[in-house]
């Protein structure tokens, strides 16, 4: 794309996040019955610049396999971005809000003014935005989970020591942190071995296979060029008579050549006996087995984890009634119907190039992955810019804590623009670091990536666990890098360290941001 077609692109990304902002600003003073204006503007500031750093960093190494691989570019992984974060945050987030603004401090222990809980949430997304811009900038995929509980814990401590409360560490939920704790561990090492199994698998039957059988007839192709080669030096070197012999040998033989039924005891000439024997070896090489078998089989289980994924997370809220016994006939149903429409596609690639049908298919696959592990992430790390925000505006409204707040339609599709324009502005570096620098990334190792991913994220929100999809992804991209051996551990030393310091850095930007909070207000 040329500079100018960009900066067209840049100029009317900025002016719809400006018309979207400006209009929720009008909408929700009007729901806020302007009730503290001044904090609402910047709560809806710290809001949107969160959801934003959500896109740069969280949603862009969700789609950095995809990039990586060469199946989607960015224009295309911001449409599919687009489309399924937000319905995974409409449909399926609440479970994680609720997790992240109820489950991680218990506003009980103490007596708490309606206005402080709302700087604790300010400070925690104000803090967790500026640690978030910080390491997307330096190409760093970090969790948002962590740093906007990073943000909560830091702002919430610290209220309870300026309070003077004496048990200021029991406003935490060290249960819940405790659990938390060990699904961040848990995180990237069941991606990892998820996507380990997956990909050893995919590159044993498919990958592996495909390049034997392709090198076995690039082999035979080699030595039937050498067989009609040596034929015709030795046949040169006969004498006249000999010639003819030979030549009305194979006269006859070529009449009957290409028959299914011949008989190969029919054969007459040397020639015809030896170009029948490397082409019964040719035949004898399946080399669409895998397109035809293990291929379908394989996208036919992606697409029933990703339907388990919308039937049992995102279709529950919506209390369609479905039995248990439905979601699995429709779950079955949809798995078979991709079986059959991937098995007739692959048919029709037969005599086409091995190594483009199979890059082909599992680019489509990947695609669809793509779609699965954006809703599932939206269902999860969209929460952490929603889940306060909402808190925040419910306060403002009613002037008072409520134990759930309403997250307005309106609010959610301005956050949803936010996350999207973030991943075109900033989300470059860590789309690089996931898609290419970590491992080497191609269709199939980005559609096992994705696929183990996803099913571990969605597993976790079923669980309604705030677990990082992020260090799952990582975990699942490195997975990859050991099946291949080229995983970039080197990488991982700065990696590992963004992620030690998240929640503490975000801890401390938070304490930072509530005592200027407090002091101006």
């Amino acid at each position: 794309m040329n500079s100018s077609f960009i900066q067209k692109i840049n100029f009317a990304f900025a002016a719809l996040l400006i018309g979207m902002v400006g209009y929720f600003i009008f909408w929700g003073l009007g729901y806020t019955n302007h009730n503290h204006t001044m904090l609402f503007l910047l709560a809806t500031l710290f809001g949107v610049f969160m959801a934003f750093n959500i896109g740069g960093n969280d949603v862009a190494n969700s789609f950095g396999t995809s990039v990586g691989a060469g199946t989607l570019t960015i224009p295309q992984a911001l449409l599919i971005a687009a489309v399924f974060e937000v319905s995974g945050a409409v449909i399926a987030g609440g479970e994680v809000t609720d997790t992240i603004r109820k489950g991680i401090v218990d506003l009980n222990e103490m007596h708490l003014e309606p206005m402080q809980f709302v700087y604790i949430m300010m400070s925690a997304l104000l803090a967790a935005a500026l640690w978030l811009l910080f390491a997307t900038k330096k190409g760093l995929p970090v969790s948002t989970t962590h740093a906007i509980i990073g943000g909560i814990v830091g702002s919430a401590l610290c209220l309870g020591m300026i309070s003077g409360d004496g048990n200021t560490f029991s406003l935490i939920q060290w249960d819940n942190m405790a659990e938390i704790a060990v699904s961040w561990v848990l995180s990237p090492v069941l991606g990892g071995l998820v996507s380990y199994i997956l990909f050893a698998q995919i590159k044993k039957h498919v990958l592996d296979y495909n390049t034997a059988a392709e090198e076995s007839l690039k082999a035979i192709k080699q030595e039937k060029k050498a067989f009609k080669e040596q034929h015709r030096l030795h046949f040169e070197s006969l004498d006249e008579s000999a010639k003819i012999e030979c030549a009305t040998a194979m006269a006859r033989d070529a009449q009957i050549y290409g028959e299914t039924d011949l008989d190969p005891s029919e054969l007459e000439s040397s020639y015809y006996k030896g170009l029948y024997d490397i082409d019964h070896r040719k035949s004898g090489i399946d080399a669409y087995k895998a397109l035809h078998s293990w291929v379908p089989l394989i996208a036919s289980l992606g697409g029933m984890m990703i339907a388990a994924m919308l039937i049992f997370k995102g279709l529950k809220n919506l209390h369609l009634g479905m039995s248990n016994v439905s979601s699995y006939l429709t779950i079955f149903m949809i798995g078979a119907a991709i079986w059959m429409a991937t098995f007739i596609y692959a048919k029709t690639l037969k005599r086409k190039d091995l190594g483009k049908s199979t890059f082909l298919m599992f680019s489509w696959m990947q695609v669809f992955t793509a779609a699965g592990f954006a809703f599932s992430h939206g269902a999860n790390d969209i929460a952490n810019a929603i889940g306060p925000f909402a808190a925040i505006m419910d306060v403002l409204r009613t002037g008072d804590i409520g134990t759930q707040a309403p997250v307005p339609p309106v609010a959610m599709l301005t956050f949803g623009i936010a996350l999207i324009v973030g991943l075109w502005f900033i989300g470059k570096e860590v789309i690089q670091t996931v898609g290419t620098s970590l491992a080497e990334m191609h269709p199939s190792s980005g559609f096992a990536a994705e696929l183990a991913a996803a099913s571990v994220v969605m597993l976790a929100s079923l669980m309604g666990l705030p677990v990082s999809s992020t260090h799952i992804l990582v975990g699942a991209v490195l997975g990859i890098g050991l099946v291949n051996r080229n995983a970039n551990w080197a990488l991982m030393k700065p990696i590992g360290l963004a992620w030690v310091i998240t929640l503490p850095a975000a801890a401390v930007l938070s304490v930072v941001c509530f005592l200027i909070l407090r002091s101006l207000f």
